[in-house]
């Protein structure tokens, strides 16, 4: 009697312990997480993991566009009206690389004090704002040009989602598959960048989506380059709803900044700090800049050309007149 007594005790005890099913779910706050415990993964831990990978990718993405969206913008800021020096349009090219990088140091100790889910949402949605202050200044060739660079500086926060979306992701995953999770985040994220460039000169040149009234080039074609931001605002309102209802909040990976500050305290940090600038750093700033270069190089390209062929003009007129005389 005290045998089945003890075994019945055992197995409540058992069922006391194990973790309850629903925190699991979309949209939950999940308190027992352990991806390393090999059956844990395969029932429930891998299924997870994935969902919330999946959301974080297109919102990383989407905030790579916003992040460099005045790569493209800034090459046709003249076009419509703009008086801007070359060198401040490099500059509205630069800034939000500035606010991005700097940014990231916040975000990265932001996501495990938050909530890996609660953060992604509010990351992605407070986008919105740079973007519709964007779409309308660009209407208004008046606007100042220290309202365009704060634009742009907010528009860098985008860049900082990078930090909070890969830190946040790696919670959810064992070691042995943390930097093929990180690797799909980040590096699907950076398409981004080729997406604003890709889809951009097509989206302000299609009155179909424009949202108000289109400017005039020299050329006579019309541009919309209020589409270059407006465009992207319902895609952050469902990005954002998604995240909010479809991903996890990790409560063993809730940290304080008082135990996260420890990183800069090692060595290995700095250097890798150092390498990122180097690599990432440069790809993003090129990226960012090339679009504008090209144009610049090849208007001043143009002008010499037009000159050559002035002068040559001019000299053939003259060679006639001097044949004309001498006849």
């Amino acid at each position: 009697m005290s045998s089945a007594t003890q075994e019945l005790r055992t197995e409540t005890g058992r069922r006391a312990q194990a973790p309850d099913p629903a925190q699991y779910r979309p949209g939950r706050t999940i308190t027992d997480w352990t991806p390393e415990d090999p059956s844990f993964w395969r029932t429930t831990g891998k299924r997870v993991a994935t969902r919330n990978l999946w959301i974080a990718v297109p919102a990383l993405l989407v905030a790579f566009v916003v992040w460099q969206v005045w790569s493209i913008t800034a090459t046709n800021l003249k076009d419509v009206g703009f008086g801007f020096s070359r060198s401040q349009l490099f500059w509205l090219t630069a800034v939000p690389g500035v606010t991005g990088g700097t940014a990231r140091i916040l975000y990265t100790f932001l996501g495990p004090m938050i909530g890996q889910r609660r953060f992604t949402a509010i990351s992605t949605v407070v986008l919105i704002g740079p973007l519709l202050w964007l779409g309308f200044a660009v209407q208004n060739p008046d606007t100042p040009y220290t309202t365009m660079i704060a634009i742009a500086a907010l528009c860098g926060i985008g860049g900082a989602n990078f930090s909070s979306s890969l830190a946040n992701i790696g919670f959810f995953y064992p070691k042995r598959e943390k930097g093929n999770a990180t690797g799909i985040n980040g590096g699907l994220g950076n398409l981004g960048v080729s997406v604003v460039q890709l889809l951009t000169p097509i989206l302000i040149t299609s009155s179909v989506l424009a949202i108000g009234a289109g400017r005039r080039k020299a050329n006579g074609s019309e541009i919309y380059l209020q589409n270059a931001a407006f465009v992207w605002i319902p895609v952050l309102v469902v990005l954002a709803a998604v995240a909010w209802f479809g991903q996890n909040d990790l409560k063993a990976a809730s940290t304080p900044f008082s135990r996260q500050k420890v990183i800069f305290k090692r060595k290995h940090n700095w250097l890798m700090t150092w390498l990122y600038v180097g690599t990432f750093g440069s790809f993003i700033g090129f990226a960012a800049a090339l679009p504008l270069l090209i144009k610049a190089s090849s208007s001043a390209s143009c002008r010499r050309s037009s000159s050559r062929a002035s002068a040559t003009a001019r000299r053939s007129a003259r060679s006639r007149s001097s044949s004309a005389g001498s006849t």
